[in-house]
């Protein structure tokens, strides 16, 4: 049974992929072509909104909130298929409890950013995303249930704080960390300044991951560690959908330079700045407890008198 539903809830964080993907391609193509405002620092001519940079902050985060996902699919599958295939027992083993771990991240991380990057393309379209000509309110709608089927997100997070962050006592996922905070070296090395960028981003958002991770392993009431499930889920998915995008730029900036490869860098770069603090952001909610959840009782949620 739950190899079975693995297998789904790894799809679905696919169906996040997709969508979200679709979602800014649409995005992209209706901000090259809407005319609309001037463009103040180029001499006041009327140009298309993807020269504006509130417009081009949208369109980075879909790109680089979608990569991130893509990537962190990419790597779980990969285990995946090694935990089915590779000769080697103990290997099997080793990448079967990393992908345990991560599918519910895979599922639940993905699925909730997908709503996120498509109520962004709407926003991107303005009021011609509302309505149905355009298709952008066919993707939220499309999103919006990614979160639901296959066991909630919120059983996703379940899942992870109480079954599989503990497995074999914690080893599995410190061996993870140590692997994302082992990329501090090749970032703080490479000559290029963007990558100098990515490691003082990558250093505090990792620690409040570790941080988060140890208080969840130390901590014996189950009520605060189930309140903690949702937001730890969200800080481990951005934390590792980060160091994924780091990771090919890493290989990118190996490659010969093309325009393609400068875009992996120059996304990583903007995922760093831009959405891997949210990270640092998360870990109070994660060792909050559940006292505040309970503080108001039952009667009190009532807002009317």
């Amino acid at each position: 049974m739950f190899i079975m539903m693995n297998a789904a809830r790894f799809a679905v964080g696919l169906e996040g992929v997709a969508i979200s993907d679709r979602a800014y391609q649409l995005a992209l193509a209706y901000a090259k072509e809407r005319v609309q405002s001037r463009d103040l620092a180029g001499g006041g001519k009327p140009v298309p909104i993807i020269r504006q940079p509130d417009v081009r902050r949208m369109l980075m985060s879909m790109k680089a909130q979608g990569e991130a996902m893509r990537a962190l699919a990419y790597v779980v599958a990969a285990a995946m298929d090694i935990a089915h295939r590779d000769p080697d027992q103990a290997l099997r083993a080793r990448h079967q409890a990393f992908a345990d771990m991560m599918i519910p991240v895979v599922k639940g991380w993905s699925t909730e950013t997908c709503i996120e990057v498509a109520s962004t393309g709407i926003q991107v379209h303005g009021g011609m995303g509302y309505v149905e000509e355009t298709g952008a309110a066919q993707h939220y709608r499309d999103a919006r249930i990614t979160p639901i089927y296959e066991g909630t997100n919120g059983i996703q997070a379940i899942d992870l704080v109480m079954r599989k962050v503990p497995m074999e006592d914690g080893a599995v996922v410190r061996a993870y960390l140590d692997e994302v905070a082992a990329l501090g070296e090749p970032l703080g090395t490479a000559t290029d300044p963007r990558y100098a960028t990515m490691k003082s981003a990558l250093t505090p958002a990792i620690s409040a991951l570790r941080d988060a991770t140890e208080w969840l392993l130390s901590c014996s009431d189950p009520n605060d560690r189930l309140a903690a499930a949702t937001p730890y889920l969200d800080l481990f998915g951005t934390v590792a959908g980060g160091a994924y995008l780091m990771r090919l730029a890493l290989a990118a900036g190996s490659e010969v330079r093309d325009a393609w490869l400068e875009a992996k860098i120059d996304t990583a770069v903007f995922y760093a700045n831009q959405i891997l603090p949210r990270a640092a952001g998360r870990l109070p909610s994660v060792m909050a407890g559940a006292h505040e959840l309970f503080a108001v009782p039952t009667a009190g949620l009532e807002t009317a008198r």
